[in-house]
């Protein structure tokens, strides 16, 4: 009777042993290459029509903005096109505060090669943004384009741009490109609470993204 009871209990402190080995294991390997799934750019070209920056967090709006000014001023983009909401929060258009930050940021003659691209009320997410922003960008007949993006965002950001621009602008060819965002460290994510927060957010969001919007 007695060997009848220590078996099957052996079998479940061998099977906890195992899913406790696993647990370590997947923490692991989550803390030591988990990011890598998130940071996903695009080798860019030589050359660009236009360099898209994405709608963000102030900090990240002002690295991603940063980063397309760096491809403005080098050559690398012909156009740099500004994503932003039709109204700010107090019923005016943010374009006039945009084009003179950009003029005092990079220069007065960055005004000949900034387009805005509005969006609408409804946009709230990377999809939305991508619906409205690729539709702005058909009507000015650009075909390559790079849309400049946080580093954590480029594998999201890639996946839902490259499914809305191949069935909006089915000519135009697409690449991601990371840059460094404050709000986000990829070798020490766990170190600051806003790391953490930020891999948490866009790892739930990029699952979501593999389940409903990449097909």
């Amino acid at each position: 009777m007695e060997t009848g009871l220590v078996k099957p209990r052996s079998r479940r402190i061998s099977t906890g042993k195992y899913l406790i080995a696993a647990a370590i294991l997947l923490l692991i390997c989550l803390f030591r290459y988990g990011t890598r799934f998130l940071v996903h750019p695009d080798p860019l070209p030589q050359h660009v029509d236009a360099a898209v920056v994405l709608q963000g967090s102030i900090l990240g709006e002002n690295a991603r903005v940063a980063g397309a000014g760096r491809l403005l001023q080098t050559g690398t983009a012909g156009e740099l096109v500004l994503s932003i909401p039709h109204e700010s929060y107090w019923g005016q258009s943010p374009e006039p505060a945009a084009r003179q930050y950009m003029a005092k940021t990079y220069g007065s003659e960055i005004s000949g090669h900034l387009t805005f691209c509005e969006t609408g009320p409804d946009v709230n997410s990377t999809e939305d943004e991508a619906e409205a922003v690729s539709v702005c960008l058909g009507q000015h007949g650009w075909q390559r384009i790079a849309v400049v993006t946080s580093d954590y965002h480029t594998r999201r950001a890639g996946l839902i741009w490259k499914h809305v621009i191949r069935h909006q602008v089915p000519d135009a060819t697409l690449w991601i490109h990371g840059v460094d965002d404050p709000e986000f460290e990829a070798k020490r994510w766990w170190r600051r609470r806003i790391y953490a927060k930020t891999v948490f957010l866009e790892s739930t969001k990029l699952l979501w993204t593999l389940l409903t919007v990449w097909k």
